[in-house]
């Protein structure tokens, strides 16, 4: 894909504001840029530019939206406190406080060590989706800054190039979407697209260039043929067809595995008229000209989408049976369709059912909502991602309201989007008038009822099927707030049935070892170490035996479980008898390693190899880990990878799979590599009884002459 890359001076910058901002207005606008540029003096741009131009391109993308002259001088000003030594107050003194909310809510958290870049990423997201809940257009200046990142993201080294992609296509592409931006959500999508995947971006682009080609006068047939149809009809309005682009083409190849060639309604046509009740006959039109294709039509202007988006969408079978889409429509829902929530700033108008404005607000709310709900910001930055994504469904509730809801959606999610104390209080439903679970997943056009209960409480099985962020932030914020003595009496039950089995009780536990105990678990009081338990936080099994061991030590004794038939039973890991174990899959451990346990709620203790690089998540968490160690005899196989590398030779795989099953291993999976057309990468996911069985494979396989390397695998 060409860089779009285009210069602007600031004297270029005045010129285009001059057309709708004062002399006064455009004097602060530069002052605003004096200030930028002193500060980036002797910054620059991996692409040899001078710093202070991203700031201008940033500014000049908003001034296309007609911002106003603050939000654009904050855009000039958007990276001075990320990346100069100026600070916050400064831009209070030199200009106000408005102007230095919206850079500081632009600017990412750097004053804080996080352990990974994701927690990083997640913070610094959750601090500007705080700050845009407080003025949409910190969100706004973050677009166009990421839009002229994404313009110039080629000069970045490739690992780059992806993760900013990757990032833009989760995030700031739905984000555009979901705020109507029809123009940069395009944009944004196919520059990350040709980014993140540079071959299959180029390869489609060339189907469809010939597919253009090819296609070029039977689409210059269907618009004339609609213009005539018009004209016949004395209906004035505008004809365009486009191509499809190519980000929204792969999705749809991607999600329905079809090939391009199965793809259909790759041509758009676009149909602008003047007043609403046009636009159905405009469709009426189109249908006599062309036959309709079954169950694709779709009336948006009866039922905006969420961010505001109303149209017709028709598929027709066009000359020679080439499918097209048309879209009908009128000016001001065109102005909404391209401009979104800046069409409040290019227009100043309200534009009836689908104001942007208005649903970005209730958006807002419910991001606001969520955020107060979420200690952790890597959580809350995946459930906003879900909310970005929401191929919608809309029911109705009893009165009429229209509800939109993502797809997947169910009762406890349409609860919830009423209110907070009508899904914290529901109980069951009526979905056209006939009674349904909670966890029924609702469908288009149906007419929901909840029925409520004064003593309802949400249920944690909840959490299992509900999709929305609304949903689950209350959910979650419930289960925490439970009084302190349910969850402590329940983490008593929990870890005296555990106690049981090795012959004691809560009550009975001496205080001083009991202290011990608190003190290296880093707890306060027994309280907290129960409500720990009741709450989920601890796993009684654990807690349990580590209490156990040291009781029986000092007693001089060992915790012996046993089976009901009076013998021991047999574990693969010593340590972990009544818990449940996994064995973690990026180093999967075989007997004979050393070995350590880590308690991961849901999943119980996981078993990981002591030099696994992933232990280094929990350095900071050691009332987590279990000392652990193989059993003498564990009685099972264990699974284990190894990568092969041998000659490109026809039968090489045959032979080595010939080889480890003649070592009474069992091959569970293999993947192939060519690496440079003279070697071959083999992974194998094989089973073994140990290291000294997996030894004899290995001896085994380098006898092979075509083998040139082996080696054990560690993701």
């Amino acid at each position: 894909m060409t860089e779009n890359r285009p210069r602007f001076l600031i004297s270029d910058l005045c010129a285009f504001l001059d057309a709708y901002l004062s002399a006064e207005q455009i004097r602060e606008v530069y002052r605003a840029y004096l200030f930028g540029a002193e500060a980036h003096e002797g910054q620059w741009r991996k692409s040899g530019e001078p710093y202070i131009y991203h700031p201008i391109a940033v500014a000049r993308l908003l001034a296309g939206m007609r911002m106003d002259y603050k939000c654009l001088m904050a855009a000039l000003l958007h990276d001075v406190i990320e990346d100069t030594d100026t600070a916050r107050e400064q831009l209070v003194a030199a200009f106000d406080e408005e102007i230095a909310e919206l850079v500081d809510g632009v600017s990412k958290l750097t004053q804080i060590d996080f352990r990974t870049r994701e927690e990083a990423q997640a913070a610094s997201f959750r601090k500007m989706m705080l700050a845009m809940t407080k003025d949409i257009r910190v969100i706004l200046i973050k677009l166009a800054d990421r839009l002229h990142n994404m313009r110039t993201l080629g000069v970045m080294a490739p690992a780059t190039c992806r993760r900013v992609s990757r990032e833009t296509l989760e995030i700031y592409a739905p984000i555009a979407n979901r705020l109507g931006l029809y123009d940069i959500r395009v944009e944004l999508e196919e520059l990350g697209f040709a980014h993140y995947w540079p071959w299959r971006y180029r390869i489609l682009e060339r189907a469809l260039s010939r597919a253009h080609e090819t296609h070029t006068r039977l689409m210059e047939e269907v618009a004339t043929a609609l213009r005539e149809r018009l004209e016949q009809a004395g209906i004035p309005g505008a004809v365009s067809g486009r191509r499809k682009h190519s980000y929204g083409i792969y999705l749809k190849m991607r999600d329905k595995k079809r090939p391009f060639s199965d793809v259909v309604d790759v041509f758009a046509f676009r149909v602008i008229v003047a007043e609403v009740d046009t636009c159905y006959r405009v469709l009426g039109l189109a249908h006599n000209l062309y036959r309709p294709m079954p169950g694709r039509f779709k009336d948006y202007i009866a039922i905006a989408k969420s961010n505001g988006y109303q149209s017709l969408h028709t598929v027709l079978l066009g000359p020679q049976g080439l499918p097209i889409e048309i879209q009908v429509r009128t000016e001001d829902m065109q102005h909404i369709a391209d401009k979104g929530i800046a069409a409040h700033w290019m227009y100043k108008s309200d534009h009836g059912g689908g104001n942007p404005q208005v649903l970005a607000a209730d958006w807002l709310r419910n991001l606001s909502e969520m955020q107060r709900g979420y200690g952790d910001s890597v959580e809350f930055l995946e459930h906003v991602k879900v909310d970005l994504f929401p191929d919608e469904v809309y029911v109705f509730t009893p009165r009429g309201r229209i509800l939109v809801l993502p797809k997947g959606a169910t009762v406890v999610d349409f609860a919830y989007a009423i209110h907070s104390d009508v899904g914290n209080s529901c109980v069951a439903a009526r979905i056209d008038r006939h009674l349904a679970p909670l966890r029924t997943v609702l469908h288009n056009g149906q007419t929901v009822e909840i029925i409520n209960t004064p003593g309802g409480t949400p249920n944690p099985v909840w959490l299992k099927f509900v999709v929305t962020g609304k949903a689950r932030v209350n959910i979650r914020s419930y289960l925490k707030n439970l009084q302190r003595r349910e969850a402590e009496d329940l983490g008593q039950r929990l870890l005296d049935a555990e106690l049981k089995n090795f012959g004691l009780a809560w009550r009975h536990l001496p205080g001083e070892r009991l202290q011990r105990y608190l003190i290296a678990s880093n707890l306060t009081s027994a309280e907290q170490l129960l409500a720990d338990i009741g709450l989920g936080n601890r796993m009684p099994a654990l807690v349990a035996r580590r209490l156990a061991v040291e009781s029986l030590d000092e007693a001089g004794g060992k915790p012996r479980p046993e089976t009901e038939t009076g013998q021991p039973p047999r574990f693969p890991i010593r340590g972990t008898e009544g818990m449940v174990v996994n064995f973690a899959r990026c180093c999967r451990p075989i007997p004979g390693d050393g070995v350590v346990g880590i308690f991961s709620p849901g999943k119980g203790i996981v078993i990981h190899r002591q030099e696994c690089r992933n232990l280094g998540d929990f350095q900071r968490q050691g009332d987590k880990w279990l000392d652990v160690e193989w059993a003498a005899e564990p009685g099972v196989d264990f699974s284990t990878e190894i990568r092969i590398e041998a000659g490109n030779r026809r039968g090489v795989l045959a032979t080595v799979a010939t080889a480890i099953a003649e070592m009474g291993s069992n091959i569970e999976n293999i993947q192939s590599h060519e690496k440079d057309g003279v070697s071959a990468s083999l992974d194998f996911l094989l089973t073994v009884q140990d290291r000294r069985h997996l030894a004899r494979i290995i001896r085994r396989l380098r006898a092979i002459p075509l083998v040139m390397r082996i080696l054990r695998m560690s993701r």
